[in-house]
């Protein structure tokens, strides 16, 4: 198993409760020392926002483990994933604050769930989830008390990604100002007829204390293997987290380092309307990555000898992906080629951002059938939710 970027040993394992999921040998002494913690859900699209609530959740505790649904489940309750069950396994094993993930969890948490897991509580987002009746999916563990609640994300919804890339504009690397922008917010989130507070477009505002959370703080060992990779590391997918897994794979104690281009730089090797997230987007979602060490926010597009000496990179990795030359039509690796120290690697996975917003704008009037279903069970909760509020005032 691989904790926080490092192999966590077997004892360490058994630390953290129990040497398998559902034993029940746990001591009362080891139950005292480590709480552990269960969170779950669809994590489709996985994106900053999902791994703040787990970074959240896995402050409130000592050991976390994440259920991850079946597409079975998510295409009963919500509509089809855009990403197979598989896929979302593999994305939120690289999350690094997470320390085991069950496969195929049921889309209801029960108490039988948490205590099968030997876990104390579940934490979730302060929104609400609900099935295909309506009915909020942690009622029972709410009515025990072994619920905790972190903050929903302000910012970023798969609803405002999948917007984004339907959209084809670039109104989302620098402001929201914009009447086309404002078109997709009505569309997808937040028109005239949307009042649901849980599903909706916002706009993030990255501040130096998110950065900080995200960030692991750890500066390169003596002995440790400086790796340096650059790119856009747009929409953040499991094409990106294989071909960083093996990138930390090239060295016994890999430091792994990404350079991050800035928007306009993207925009003019990518075209279109890339990036579809902008740069303090893509840096948190890099940066939950397990297997990154460090984030250059705004890297220069070409690696040269000021960067390489900066970071003492010993090796420096690229994909399978095609290099555009710099601006001035020179191989932007020149450098690292010249001092012997450039690897191609192959991750085995051609998935790239191109094929997902593919995926989406096939499957468009599903997603949006998808949106409006989840809005409709979501004001009808928040109705009842006001019903009763009156009640109880008039009662008083």
């Amino acid at each position: 198993m691989i904790k926080n970027g490092h192999h966590v040993t077997k004892d360490q394992s058994e630390e953290a409760g129990c040497s398998k999921p559902g034993a029940s040998a746990c001591s009362p002494e080891k139950r005292k020392r480590v709480v552990r913690l269960w969170c779950d859900g669809c994590y489709d699209m996985v994106h900053y926002g999902h791994s703040n609530q787990l970074r959240q959740a896995k402050s409130m505790g000592d050991y976390l483990i994440v259920g991850v649904h079946t597409d079975a489940e998510i295409s009963k309750h919500k509509g089809p994933p855009v990403f197979t069950q598989e896929e979302r396994y593999k994305m939120v094993r690289a999350i690094k604050w997470v320390d085991e993930i069950v496969e195929g969890a049921p889309y209801v948490t029960t108490l039988e769930t948490l205590d099968k897991y030997n876990c104390d509580f579940c934490v979730h987002g302060d929104d609400i989830t609900l099935t295909v009746d309506g009915k909020d999916t942690y009622a029972e563990v709410k009515r025990a008390g072994r619920y905790r609640e972190c903050k929903r994300t302000q910012g970023v919804s798969t609803t405002d990604l999948v917007g984004r890339m339907l959209l084809m504009t670039k109104a989302h690397h620098s402001n929201m100002e914009n009447t086309d922008y404002q078109q997709h917010t009505d569309n997808f989130g937040r028109g005239a007829t949307v009042h649901s507070p849980w599903t909706g477009v916002s706009q993030f505002l990255q501040t130096s204390q998110k950065i900080i959370q995200f960030a692991s703080g750890k500066e390169p060992q003596p002995g440790d293997t400086i790796i340096y990779v650059a790119g856009a590391f747009d929409l953040f997918h499991i094409g990106h987290v294989d071909f960083l897994e093996m990138v930390f794979k090239q060295a016994e104690r890999a430091y792994v380092i990404v350079g991050l281009h800035f928007d306009q730089e993207v925009n003019h090797y990518k075209g279109k309307n890339y990036p579809i997230m902008n740069i303090h987007e893509r840096s948190l979602s890099v940066l939950a990555c397990r297997y990154v060490s460090e984030v250059v926010i705004g890297a220069p597009y070409a690696v040269g000898k000021d960067l390489l000496d900066h970071f003492k990179v010993d090796l420096v990795c690229h994909g399978k992906t095609e290099v555009f030359p710099n601006k001035d039509g020179v191989d932007p690796y020149a450098e690292p080629k010249r001092r012997g120290i450039f690897r191609t690697i192959d991750s085995g996975n051609n998935l790239t951002t191109d094929d997902i917003v593919q995926r989406i704008i096939e499957n468009r009037l599903q997603f949006e059938a998808r949106n409006q279903k989840k809005e409709a069970k979501e004001m009808a909760v928040i109705e009842a939710m006001k019903r009763r509020e009156h009640q109880h005032q008039e009662v008083q």
